[in-house]
Parts: C-alpha cells; sequence; structure tokens
C-alpha cells in the first residue's frame, strides 16, 4: 500500500478509533486510491487525503419535540457537510436509533464520490437523527420534523446544502420537513428533494435508487455479454430501493424470489411477481406491516424467521438492498458456491470488508460497490433540483431515459479507471478512483 495513504489511515484510526463505520469506509476508499497515489504525487503535495477525509462542517443539536401523551422527548440531531468543492452538499437524512456521528460520516464520505460519480455539481454530505419513526403517529412525526427543522433551517439552502430522503425519511417525512422550512424562511426554494410531485418533485424519484442498481447490474453484465433475463435474482430489504428493484428486475427479464425486513427473510421460488409486488407495496408503505405477512398471503412462500437471504437458496445475481453490512464473508462465500455471478449494491456499504474480498478474489463475480451501483437515487434528486430551478416538470420517459444515460456513465467511468490503474474489472478501485479524482482536482483548483 501507497506509504501516504497508510500515514493518513493511521491518523484517522488514532483520532476517531470509536468510528467504526466511518474507518471501514476510509481504508476501503484510501486503499483503492493507493494506485493512484503511486502515480501521481500532486495529491500527497496538496495534503488532498487529509482534507478529504475531515469533514468541512459538523452541526449536533438536541431535537425537543413532544408525544401524543404531552411528555417531552430529546433526540439528537446531525448534519454532516463533508465536502462541496463541486456543488452544494447533497445527501439524504436518516432518522433510526442506531445513527450516530460515526455513522453519518461513513455515509457522508461515501457520498462524495457517489455524487461525483454521477457527472452532476453536487458535493457529499448527510444528517439525521437517532429519532425512531416507526409506531410513532403521524403528530409525534411532525412534531419532531418540526423541531429538527427550526434548527436545521439555519445551515441549508438550494446552494448550499440540500438533504432528501433515507432510512426513516420517506414522503411524509420530507412534508412536514419541508412545511417547517417554508414557515420560517417564506421561500418555496428546492431545499429538500424526494418531495411530492403535487409540490415539486420529480417523477421517477421514488424508483430511482432500485432501477438505478439494476441498470448498472444490467452493464456489468453486457460487459461480459450477459444480461438479467431469465436469472433468479436475490433481493434483500423491503423497503423503496427493494420494492423498485424488483420492479426494474421484473422488467429486465430476471426472477426475484426474496425480500426481507429486519424479522427475517421470505423466499417465493415462484418470483415475486406485479401482482405480489404490489401487495408489498401496500404492506411496508401504507400498512407499515411487517414482511413475514407475505408468507401468510401467499401460501407458495416461506418465511425464514431471524435470516437474511444469501444462503438460502442459489441465484445467479444479489441486490443488497437493505442497511450497512448486511453480507458478511460466509454470506458472500455461500452466495459464490450457489452460483452468484453478479453482486450490485442498492444499499450503502452493505457488504463487509470480508464480503468484499471474497467477491473479488472469486473472479466469477461482478462486483458493484454502493457508491456506484446505487447512485441513480441521487442521480434523480439532481435531476429533481435541475426541473425546479427551471420551474419545469419532465415527463417520466425523459427522467428514466436521463437515469438510464448516467447509470451508464457511472460503469463506462468505473470501468475505464479500473483497466486505466491495472485492475480490469474491478469496480470498487474503478468507482473510488473515478470518483476521486474529479473532487481532488477541484478541491486543488479552489485553493486552501
Amino acid at each position: 500500500m501507497n506509504s501516504y495513504v497508510v500515514r493518513v489511515l493511521n491518523q484517522l484510526q488514532e483520532t476517531y478509533p470509536w468510528e467504526k463505520e466511518f474507518l471501514q469506509a476510509a481504508k476501503e476508499v484510501l486503499e483503492s486510491l493507493s494506485l493512484l497515489m503511486d502515480k501521481e504525487t500532486k495529491y500527497e503535495k496538496n495534503s488532498i487525503l487529509e482534507r478529504i477525509t475531515e469533514p468541512e462542517r459538523t452541526i449536533c443539536f438536541r431535537v425537543p419535540w413532544v408525544d401524543d401523551k404531552g411528555k417531552i422527548q430529546v433526540n439528537r440531531g446531525y448534519r454532516v457537510q463533508f465536502n462541496s468543492a463541486i456543488g452544494p452538499y447533497k445527501g439524504g437524512l436518516r432518522l433510526h436509533p442506531s445513527v450516530n456521528l460515526g455513522i453519518l460520516k461513513f455515509l457522508g464520505f461515501e457520498q462524495i464520490f457517489k455524487n461525483s460519480l454521477t457527472g452532476l455539481p453536487m458535493g457529499g454530505g448527510k444528517g439525521g437523527s437517532n429519532f425512531d419513526p416507526k409506531g410513532k403517529s403521524d403528530n409525534e412525526v411532525m412534531s419532531f420534523c418540526r423541531s429538527f427543522m427550526t434548527e436545521l433551517y439555519r445551515h441549508i439552502g438550494a446552494d448550499t446544502d440540500v438533504p432528501a430522503g433515507d432510512i426513516g425519511v420517506g414522503g411524509r417525512e420530507i412534508g412536514y420537513l419541508q412545511g417547517q422550512y417554508k414557515r420560517i424562511v417564506t421561500s418555496n426554494e428546492c431545499v429538500l428533494t424526494g418531495k411530492a410531485l403535487n409540490w415539486g418533485g420529480s417523477l421517477i424519484r421514488p424508483e430511482a435508487t432500485g432501477y438505478g442498481a439494476t441498470y448498472f447490474a444490467d452493464e456489468m453484465l453486457k460487459a461480459k455479454g450477459k444480461s438479467l433475463k431469465g436469472m433468479t435474482v436475490l433481493v434483500s430489504g423491503s423497503g423503496n430501493v427493494a420494492q423498485y428493484t424488483v420492479e426494474k428486475v421484473s422488467q429486465l427479464g430476471g426472477k426475484v424470489v426474496s425480500l426481507s425486513d429486519s424479522d427475517g427473510t421470505i423466499i417465493d421460488k415462484d418470483g415475486i411477481d406485479e401482482e405480489k409486488l404490489q401487495y408489498v407495496m401496500e404492506l411496508k408503505n401504507i400498512k407499515r406491516g411487517r414482511i413475514s405477512e407475505y408468507a401468510k398471503k401467499f401460501k407458495a412462500a416461506k418465511f425464514h424467521e431471524g435470516k437474511r437471504p444469501w444462503g438460502l437458496v442459489s441465484a445467479e445475481a444479489a441486490f443488497p438492498s437493505a442497511t450497512q453490512n448486511e453480507v458478511s464473508g460466509e454470506d458472500a462465500k455461500a452466495l459464490v458456491k450457489n452460483g452468484c455471478i453478479c453482486v450490485s449494491e442498492g444499499a450503502n456499504m452493505p457488504s463487509t470488508p470480508e464480503a468484499i474480498e471474497v467477491f473479488l478474489e472469486s473472479k466469477k463475480v461482478m462486483y458493484g460497490p454502493g457508491k456506484a451501483a446505487n447512485a441513480g437515487g441521487v442521480a434523480t434528486s439532481g435531476l429533481e433540483m435541475s426541473q425546479n430551478a427551471m420551474r419545469l416538470r419532465w415527463e417520466a420517459k425523459e427522467v428514466d431515459e436521463r437515469l438510464h444515460q448516467i447509470m451508464i456513465n457511472i460503469h463506462k467511468a468505473a470501468y475505464e479507471a479500473a483497466e486505466m490503474y491495472g485492475t480490469p474489472g474491478n469496480y470498487v478501485n474503478g468507482a473510488n478512483i473515478a470518483g476521486f479524482k474529479k473532487v481532488a482536482d477541484a478541491m486543488i483548483d479552489l485553493g486552501v
């Protein structure tokens, strides 16, 4: 490994030993960049690695709100504004009990390179709170969102920082957040993406991450003369990303046989067709139910309590679409053993370092890392920002075509960078190098 990279990694380990997820993400990116640092000294001369691994600004604040019993609750709120070299900070807000600064730094760091890969002028950021919307009434969620935005509003803006949704933040939460922002600043500017269609949202935005991950997988397969048609496919998760991955895989001729949530996994060997997918969408998006109910509705399916899908059935392609570190080294071995040749990450960093090592060493698996494969979501958020700025709304077909072309371009950039730096077919190295170069060169141009 390059000595400059080793030095920066050691500094990070000494400074933030408790931020495991951030250190994991930094190690994965910087190890890839060793190939670049060996050839180009300008990045060390300008201390780019030290600068790019430290957020430009980290905002922490309390979020007091009143529950339905009249009791005051207090949560912690965060916004990590990581890098704005190529555009305003852009990245989601996550509401989940597991949220802490280390997780948001990992997500914001990944977001820098993901946003760079889209080709759109967007920097990287991430935010959220340890508030759990699960089990809360609409009134309680609104109370929290209003309080959260009452502090956040002073740090964001259309040309400063444009948050979006993430785990725990869907259309309901975006609406409450935008409503409070509008009340405070009396402006209709595009300060959030993922908005409802009737007040500034973009067509295809809900579908974008799942569609994008599927398009990226299709490009990887095309590079090997293959396609998703006729393949058996595993998908984890059952939220927005998983749902639209199922839809697009089905449209491209694949058969998805799994979905999951924190309780376990359903396996439906007959495949999750359009009727079953509509049931899942109603179950998860409206009733906010558990995936185990699927097996009660469709008798051919089986629910595996506490299990992830990866070792339960053979499949040629896998789309981890739930959360970070959901695919272990053992899971990866099971996938390879069962004939998997394509992994496209719909979630952020869902594969552990051990799993990634298994995929890369197998030589049989085309592995699309999240920063490339799931960039369709933020790409379409960028397209939503463009539509808002122009006071226009594009038709679904136009947005989908633009999304598809962006994913083709991301694949091309990662594929060519991997070849250029001597690791053909390694999309981890390719995506990291391609995403980094654009941001790092901008940082040099802008000075210290």
